[in-house]
């Protein structure tokens, strides 16, 4: 048996191997609802043998989203769309997971085939948020700063949004707060020049996602468990460091945090960054060592021998495939015949698995 294909338990839910599918935006949504294109991209991929599957970045507000195109989780009416695509991962053993999100001051752009470039509020965007008025990029206009009482009203947001994931049969619950989406953005002193309780003091920076974090655990029953992605490093000098998310993850492991998913950047528009195969695993491979806490590793992991070496390594507990997966919705398959495991194949394509010899 390969490392790859060994059960995971996390709190009270087993995961069948090692193999997560990351959440990926795909700009195919109108108003935040899922239709077939989300149903058959991810279907196939519980079909292809993934062990959770996590739902692209889900808005808790509909000024939450990155662009016009996004998934949204603010309604009910959303509910049926994403009950159909739970009910099939389930049907193919695949535990459903869903990303919750809040853009910030990334929100209100056009999405990346579309130019990607800022929606104006007279085509249809909206006024974006931050934890300060400074924009992304300084061709950007500048977001609107969070009051106190928008804060509590995006804590609520979070805590609904996981309500309703519940209700229709998520067992796993990620928070995103990397890629300098808003979370992110009161994390790093690069977005974050608050003077109030909610800036300034490392202590400061990570309160709103504590606060976001104990509300979403409150909604969680206790066998299910909770994930943070989070942006390991900003790569920029004076942001948020390998320092301080070891720092983050100890802390978030004691407010009932059971994985963290380590990527890393997206806060700046222009960061010195060593793209490579497996670049960010360092990230993963620390904060497991350091505190404890599980993590998943991700960023160009392309090869089963590469994911293998990452788990039987000690440096993650799951891998996390994005891009690969797009290539190959198949990987867990094609990985465990690579690693010389069987496998369950779907009874439908049982003809088609290759015999050991």
């Amino acid at each position: 048996m390969a490392y790859l294909f060994t059960p995971l338990t996390l709190r009270g839910l087993t995961l069948k191997n090692r193999i997560v599918i990351s959440p990926m935006c795909q700009y195919s949504a109108a108003d935040g609802f899922t239709n077939d294109w989300h149903l058959v991209h991810l279907g196939s991929r519980a079909v292809g043998g993934a062990a959770l599957i996590l739902l692209e970045a889900t808005a808790v507000v509909p000024e939450g989203r990155i662009t016009p195109d996004d998934l949204g989780i603010w309604k009910d009416e959303h509910l049926p769309g994403l009950r159909r695509i739970v009910d099939f991962l389930k049907s193919e053993n695949c535990v459903a997971g869903i990303q919750l999100a809040h853009a910030g001051r990334k929100a209100s752009h056009s999405s990346p085939w579309k130019g990607g470039a800022v929606v104006p509020e007279s085509e249809g965007g909206w006024q974006t948020v931050a934890p300060s008025p400074s924009p992304f990029s300084p061709d950007e206009p500048a977001p609107r700063e969070l009051t106190l009482t928008d804060i509590q009203g995006v804590v609520e947001a979070f805590r609904v949004g996981t309500r309703r994931a519940l209700s229709v049969g998520f067992e796993v619950i990620e928070l995103h707060a990397a890629h300098g989406y808003l979370l992110h953005q009161f994390l790093s002193p690069l977005s974050n020049q608050r003077t109030d309780e909610y800036g300034g003091s490392f202590e400061n920076r990570i309160r709103l996602l504590l606060e976001v974090v104990a509300a979403t655990r409150a909604e969680l029953p206790d066998h299910l468990p909770l994930l943070v992605r989070i942006s390991a490093t900003d790569w920029t000098e004076g942001g948020w460091t390998a320092a301080d998310s070891v720092r983050l993850a100890a802390i978030l492991q004691d407010h009932g945090v059971d994985l963290l998913d380590c990527s890393t950047g997206g806060n700046v528009p222009r960061a010195d960054i060593p793209v490579g195969p497996g670049y960010q695993v360092q990230f993963a491979e620390q904060i497991k060592r350091e505190t404890g806490l599980a993590t998943g590793a991700v960023g160009m992991i392309t090869e089963a021998r590469q994911a293998e070496d990452i788990i039987a390594r000690g440096q993650a507990d799951l891998v996390l495939l994005a891009r690969e997966s797009l290539r190959d919705a198949y990987f867990p398959l094609h990985a465990a015949h690579e690693l010389g495991t069987d496998v369950e194949w779907p009874e439908q394509y049982e003809r088609a698995k290759p015999r050991r010899r």
